[in-house]
């Protein structure tokens, strides 16, 4: 099988959250990327989902309780920690990261985590109550944890179980996935590289309450720079509104209207061996917005706008025939994909281009998968069928490597 995970074994471990619930679709999401996946429980854990239902996805046995009679006459918390390329535990209670960060061992969670050999990679994913969460003790076992070398996926933030907002929320699948990944060390081959990306949408201010944006979610910009960063460039992320965490080892800066993005990028660019543009920066902004909100009764049905600033087009007429950084670009089309992305390339200077397919519910905007045409400077197109967009982002860095000619001299 295919994937990022291809042919990885991974220990999933859960333990008694509510968020154990989202362990199916990340154990799924895990055999999805090639990994063969054993589910470890503590009994917490089981209350809020069937063994029988991990054990039916992954297609292995689930480890529920330390006494059983061993299957095959082995000790799972042992023979277990030998067979793991790595031991992942989503959702990882306040309870467990005490228990790991003390040593304690009184459950088959705890116990096969602290019988891994140490070059075993250990990633704890929280989730908890906010004020369970920023508690000090939790925060400390927290840091006790990061210096033993594991690494923490911290959680997000937004409506909890218990009916209160604020951060515990069990992190995204995505970034829980990517943080594995990296932890995996993958081929390090944009090692030494800088690499700068645009993601997401901007957003143009009408007034005080309302904007001009289009549907971008970012999805394919994080995707580029988690996967950059995984494969040992030094990522700088300027991203438009969007609710994705930072991936791992990405430095982040965020930004709202195009403006503010140009302002991020201009005084970024030239020093970096290759620019990916996959914001969807608008086009227009409202000449003169409102400072205040404007009631409907006295809004106008037509508003002057004027021309944001082309980024990629800017950057591509600063750097000229200089080579350097390399510039890629993407275009979103519906129709025609290559006639209209080759006038883009050769409008704003890109060395490889990208068209998206969009229109469907499968592609596009917002969409885990797309549809994308590639296009070298002076080579042929590059036809590629649906995929994730995780997958494309590593076809795309692929072209980039090469392009490069792989990492700096040492």
């Amino acid at each position: 099988m295919s994937g990022r995970l291809a042919g990885r074994r991974v220990a999933l471990g859960l333990s008694g959250s509510i968020a154990a619930y989202k362990a199916a679709e990340l154990a799924r999401r895990l055999i999805g990327e090639g990994a063969t996946v054993r589910a470890v429980m503590t009994e917490g854990a089981t209350k809020f989902i069937a063994p029988l239902t991990l054990e039916t996805l992954t297609g292995q046995p689930v480890y529920t309780a330390m006494f059983d009679q061993p299957r095959a006459w082995e000790m799972e918390h042992i023979s277990w920690a030998r067979w793991a390329d790595a031991i992942l535990v989503a959702p990882a209670t306040a309870n467990v990261l005490a228990k790991l960060a003390h040593g304690l061992s009184d459950d088959p969670l705890s116990t096969l985590c602290l019988a891994r050999e140490s070059k075993i990679p250990l990633l704890v994913a929280p989730a908890m109550n906010t004020q369970m969460w920023l508690a000090l003790p939790t925060q400390r076992n927290v840091e006790t944890l990061r210096s033993d070398g594991v690494t923490v996926i911290e959680p997000g933030s937004g409506d909890l179980a218990c009916r209160e907002e604020g951060p515990g929320r069990l992190a995204d699948l995505p970034a829980i996935l990517d943080a594995l990944i990296a932890a995996l060390e993958p081929e390090r081959d944009l090692r030494g590289r800088k690499i700068l990306v645009t993601a997401g949408p901007t957003r143009e201010s009408l007034d005080a309450a309302r904007v001009i944006t289009n549907p971008s979610t970012g999805k394919m910009g994080f995707a580029l720079a988690a996967a950059a960063a995984r494969r040992g460039a030094e990522v700088t992320l300027v991203a438009g509104p969007t609710h994705l965490m930072t991936p791992p080892g990405v430095a982040r800066f965020d930004v709202v209207s195009a403006e503010e993005m140009w302002q991020e990028t201009q005084g970024r660019w030239g020093d970096q061996d290759a620019v990916l543009f996959a914001a969807a920066v608008s086009d227009f902004r409202p000449v003169r917005p409102s400072a205040t909100k404007t009631k409907k009764e006295a809004a106008s049905l037509s508003v002057a706008l004027e021309p944001t600033v082309d980024i990629a087009a800017a950057v591509g007429s600063a750097r000229g025939s200089a080579g350097r950084p390399l510039l890629v670009g993407f275009a979103a089309e519906s129709d025609d994909l290559e006639r209209h992305a080759r006038e883009k390339a050769e409008a704003k200077g890109f060395d490889l281009i990208v068209a998206n397919v969009i229109g469907r519910p499968d592609t596009g905007f917002a969409s885990d998968t797309t549809e994308a045409l590639l296009l070298r400077r002076g080579g042929e197109p590059e036809p590629l069928g649906l995929m994730a967009k995780t997958e494309l982002a590593e076809r795309i860095l692929d072209h980039v490597t090469e392009a490069l000619g792989g990492p700096p001299p040492l």
